[in-house]
């Protein structure tokens, strides 16, 4: 799914709006080689206050699974940039996840994250995904064993998606060491490409990282704060920010 390097850019669906969002991923589709979209979601634990802001606007304006659906079938109607959806399991649930799966790989979705699955939990999710041809990636932290990163390369057909930092999403002013050893440790065991996230918020964010070993640098809180910033006028200043880091990207 990834072009080596990749810039991966996250935003959450219906933050401010759904009709904004389908414009922002137009417009990030310029610079980007994997839209990752974020589901938004009550209790999202993983996310740090920028994105959980996102979500509560998102949630706050009615923005339901099905919504996140069709805008991803406007987009793919019109771009071949890959689309990922980010998510926690309970919505995946809720739907059942067969029907997940197929409404999302109907619509034109490439690949899932589901935030809060364990691997070791992931048998039945794996096999509809895999019977669906949908992508699947899974998240390792600065703590996971080689043994774990070894399942979760295995369990991960598009990328692995390395968390650079111990704590949440959000814009950080420098790297963590604590990505760099990860990217070490992964690269020792792992046979997917390696894309890195949470924290990072800068181009020389992005070329370290690359220059470390990343296959990919996934952008988020940085982006939605602009959108926080700007609202539905956001458009042209993500354009501006994806520009900036892709030259992080290209060297």
């Amino acid at each position: 799914m990834i072009r080596k390097p990749a810039l991966i850019t996250f935003i959450t669906a219906g933050d401010p709006n759904i009709t904004a969002t389908l414009d922002f991923m137009s417009s990030l589709s310029k610079y980007t080689d994997v839209i990752e979209l974020g589901i938004p979601f009550s209790d999202p634990m993983a996310d740090g206050r920028t994105i959980q802001l996102a979500n509560e606007r998102a949630l706050k304006n009615g923005t339901k699974v099905r919504d996140v659906f069709k805008t991803v079938k406007k987009f793919k109607d019109q771009s071949e940039t890959p689309v990922v959806l980010m998510t926690y399991y309970n919505p995946v649930y809720r739907r059942g996840v067969e029907n997940f799966v197929k409404e999302a790989k109907e619509v034109g979705v490439d690949g899932l994250i589901v935030v809060d699955l364990p691997v070791e939990e992931a048998r039945e999710y794996l096999n509809i995904c895999r019977r669906y041809k949908m992508e699947t990636i899974f998240l390792a932290a600065p703590n996971t064993s080689k043994e774990r990163l070894r399942l979760i390369d295995e369990a991960s057909s598009a990328f692995v998606y390395l968390v650079s930092l111990y704590g949440t999403t959000g814009a950080r002013e420098r790297v963590s060491e604590s990505a760099f050893d990860l990217i070490r440790r992964a690269k020792e065991v792992c046979n997917k490409p390696l894309a890195v996230g949470f924290g990072v918020s800068k181009p020389e964010h992005v070329s370290e990282l690359i220059n470390a070993g990343a296959d990919g640098v996934v952008v988020g809180s940085a982006l939605v704060k602009i959108i926080e910033k700007y609202g539905e006028d956001a458009t042209e200043k993500l354009e501006e920010k994806v520009k900036e880091l892709k030259i992080g990207v290209d060297g």
